[in-house]
């Protein structure tokens, strides 16, 4: 595959780590010869048990994935297994350097080969289960050890951009997949492992609650109102204007009218699309300047480095295509310099959310960060 920005081509090769996961290198250049690179550790073969269980009360998959609980923990730097291998120290990328790399993650929530369960937890019919079959990837965003996203080139932040949308494409075409959720988490409060500057994706054998509910609030506005609601929330979000904090060529970002987290944006394409792959050259050009300049305001809020979710929201892979609107939501656990907003009895215990800041002043103050 070959696309980008600037006159930069993205190639795509891919090979196989010692245990059989794959790896994808997206080079700027042609000629980097990294997938010819052998990984030349003794792995052994990777074993997943993973199974979905129902929670008949709300009707939602549960993951249970046992196996994660060996994971890699916070290592120091020179043992970073997302930095380029080095002679006597091979870390998951067997190349010397990359561009921008997605393997399988050697400790998945999902896999392509888990065994098969019982039908039923005890026997109950009540309590549904079913293997855990789908797929979780790692996306590195620079062989750079230090860093995040916000401080990479606009070139750079495209590259990444082709891979969420290649690898979008390749995901929703697997048998087992239902939903494709591309991601990162960023900071210790947040609860990443390792600080080398990635995402993930998640590939789900099911459509998950959040997007579930949106579909089902969009089929519910269509048939009220004859329009479609994603639209709707964005046209009215522009002639209020207030809490819009980005606009682009392509792009509009805006702290929700009744945003959760005290800082959270919502960006949008003005083209509605169902997902990452539908994006056209320009939209994606676009986007890789207006996100930087979203998680550079983000980064702007406090006095040190902001934790943050960024969670791409695509429509489901075989239902509301048409109807759905990809966007992304934004969102910091941070509240102010040195406190967090704890999700406590109502918003973990009943999903009520309690918002300490109006969306009107988060929107003012990310505006009047200096980028």
């Amino acid at each position: 595959m070959m696309g980008g920005m600037g006159g930069i081509d993205v190639i795509t090769s891919s090979a196989r780590l010692a245990d059989g996961r794959e790896i994808i290198y997206f080079d700027e250049k042609p000629g980097s010869g990294r997938a010819a690179v052998a990984d030349t550790r003794d792995l052994g073969v990777t074993s997943t048990a993973s199974e979905l269980r129902l929670d008949p009360l709300l009707e939602e998959w549960t993951i249970v994935a046992s196996h994660r609980q060996g994971r890699t923990f916070l290592p120091p730097a020179d043992q970073c297994p997302l930095c380029p291998s080095r002679p006597g120290r091979p870390s998951e990328i067997p190349a010397p350097d990359y561009d921008v790399v997605v393997f399988e993650n050697r400790f998945p929530s999902l896999a392509e080969d888990v065994p098969d369960v019982p039908g039923a937890v005890d026997g109950e019919a009540i309590f549904p289960r079913r293997p855990g079959r789908g797929r979780c990837e790692v996306l590195v965003f620079t062989s750079e050890h230090e860093g995040s996203f916000a401080a990479l080139t606009p070139d750079r932040a495209r590259t990444v951009i082709e891979a969420w949308a290649d690898r979008t494409a390749a995901l929703s075409a697997l048998p087992e997949v239902e939903h494709v959720f591309p991601f990162e988490n960023r900071g210790e409060e947040i609860g990443v492992t390792l600080h080398h500057p990635h995402g993930q994706i998640y590939a789900y054998p099911f459509v998950a609650p959040r997007v579930a509910a949106m579909v089902r609030a969009a089929w519910r506005h269509r048939e009220r109102y004859g329009r479609n609601l994603f639209d709707d929330v964005v046209e009215a979000e522009r002639r209020a204007g207030e809490r819009i904090v980005v606009r682009g060529e392509h792009w509009t970002g805006f702290v929700p009218a009744a945003a959760r987290w005290p800082y959270e944006v919502r960006l949008f394409p003005d083209r509605r699309v169902p997902d990452l792959a539908a994006l056209d050259d320009a939209e994606r050009d676009d986007l890789a300047v207006v996100y930087l300049e979203l998680l550079r305001r983000f980064d702007g809020l406090f006095d040190t480095r902001t934790p943050y979710i960024a969670a791409w929201h695509q429509a489901p892979v075989h239902e509301a295509r048409e109807e759905f609107g990809l966007h992304l939501q934004l969102f910091t656990v941070r509240r102010a310099a040195g406190k967090l907003k704890y999700l406590a009895g109502s918003e973990s215990g009943m999903a009520v959310w309690i918002n300490d800041i109006t969306p009107e002043s988060a929107a003012a103050q990310l505006r009047s960060i200096d980028v």
